[in-house]
């Protein structure tokens, strides 16, 4: 008797059914897919609550280095980011998904555990704190971008409009308690020994990944998935910069995450120069940064793990897309006028909230058409590359700009010209998605 793939079975015993009943009342998945799901949602659980517990620590080691110098830690960052894109290009060139990817988890968890050395070592942390700075900042996107290249590699543009809502709730997840575990304990053990700690998930993290990859392995052997592509993708190095130059599609994706992290960086610049302003004890500064995430992840929670999939359904992709560049350049209308310190804060996280719960599934939606050399190099390099090269010019901009009615402007033409992109970029995408299920072929195409 087979097995039909689509069909939504409960699993046997009385857990399993309870289980089923609660993910079928949040997610549209079949049985089929339950697993790789369940994968999906540890792996993006666990590598994001060691980053969410390490992101207070980045934040105060941020201010301790000077807001001042922050445009300076952005432009190092992007310089990193440009020496390890193609150290990454080659990797994934050279070595199956199920060597590559599990491996650069256990790379930065082993950079942690030396990160912790270091502070122990050194009695003066003004240049540690400035190199971890750095460091988590390159850490989120390479552990981030990688989780995702894998998932538009595994599930299909169908799929990831059912899945990735609930798939990225885990990040979120991860995300609330994250800061819990940084408020509960930084002021008992100090903030350093939560590296080792993040250390630790990371490796658990890509346990969960290998997991992830043999499943699909598995469901693709029995006609349940796509084929299991899991060689090497060959290429140089520097394949991704060729990929996003000649694709129009690629370009605008580029574009519309360099307005994204523009504009973030630009309120993420008054976030520090406010609590900087407002908090002068860094153990404090760290429980109050925790305090934010946690309130930003508890509201991403619910709007991926139960609004997302639903709006996505009502309203369609491109509206979706441009949701938020509309809902931000509100933000900074209001901003014009002048914000109070918790005024800012609250509209900090509206931004974050909406990144997160809305943004965030989409862009990755947006990966899913295409094809797999571009999904591990051209969107590790517009997530990493790209993605901080906005930061550095967005940080210069704004600190070349002085005038506190000047700002929010400037934030509202950014949010223009990204709002445009995003309704072009949806629309794109749908006219794509139409034309993949019109094709009788079940393989994806690749964008032009």
């Amino acid at each position: 008797m087979t097995t039909d793939p689509h069909s939504r079975a409960p699993t046997s015993g009385w857990l399993g059914r309870v289980v089923d009943r609660v993910v079928d009342r949040v997610v549209d998945v079949r049985r089929a897919e339950r697993r790789g799901l369940g994968y999906a949602f540890g792996c993006a659980f666990t590598m994001f609550l060691a980053y969410s517990m390490l992101r207070p620590v980045r934040e105060t080691m941020g201010i301790n280095a000077g807001v001042a110098n922050l445009p300076m830690l952005f432009w190092a960052t992007f310089a990193c980011t440009l020496v390890l894109q193609p150290v990454y290009g080659w990797v994934v060139s050279r070595f199956s998904r199920a060597i590559a990817l599990p491996r650069i988890y256990a790379f930065f968890a082993a950079t942690l555990v030396m990160f912790y050395v270091w502070f122990l070592a050194e009695a003066d942390h003004t240049w540690v704190a400035r190199c971890f700075f750095v460091w988590i900042s390159i850490f989120n996107l390479f552990v981030v971008a990688v989780f995702w290249s894998l998932m538009a590699d595994i599930f299909t543009g169908e799929q990831a409009g059912r899945l990735f809502g609930f798939i990225a709730s885990g990040i979120s997840t991860g995300g609330l308690l994250g800061p819990l575990v940084a408020g509960v304990l930084a002021p008992r053990l100090g903030g350093i020994q939560l590296l080792v700690l993040a250390a630790a998930l990371m490796l658990l993290a890509a346990r969960w990944m290998h997991a992830m990859i043999r499943w699909h392995r598995q469901q693709a052997a029995h006609g349940r998935a796509g084929p299991d592509v899991n060689a090497a993708l060959h290429g140089g190095a520097f394949a991704a910069f060729g990929q996003v130059l000649r694709t129009p599609y690629l370009r605008a994706v580029a574009l519309f995450v360099l307005l994204l992290t523009s504009v973030s960086t630009v309120l993420y610049l008054e976030q520090q120069s406010a609590v900087a302003h407002a908090v002068t004890d860094p153990d404090a500064r760290t429980v109050l940064f925790a305090r934010i995430d946690f309130t930003v992840q508890a509201l991403s929670l619910v709007a991926q793990a139960v609004l997302f999939s639903r709006l996505l359904r009502r309203f369609g992709f491109a509206t979706m897309l441009a949701a938020v560049p509309a809902l931000v350049l509100l933000v900074f209308v209001v901003m014009a006028s002048g914000l109070s310190f918790e005024l800012t804060i609250g509209a900090i996280v509206v931004r974050r909230v909406g990144e997160y719960g809305v943004t965030r599934p989409c862009r990755d939606m947006l990966m899913s058409v295409i094809s797999r050399q571009e999904k591990y190099k051209a969107k590790q390099l517009i997530d990493t590359f790209i993605y901080r090269g906005g930061d550095g010019l967005s940080a210069s901009l704004m600190t070349a700009l002085s005038g506190p009615a000047i700002r929010p402007l400037v934030g509202v033409g950014l949010c223009g010209a990204w709002l445009v992109t995003a309704w072009w970029l949806g629309r794109r995408f749908e006219a794509t998605v139409r034309g993949m299920h019109r094709d009788a072929r079940p393989v994806k195409r690749a964008v032009g």
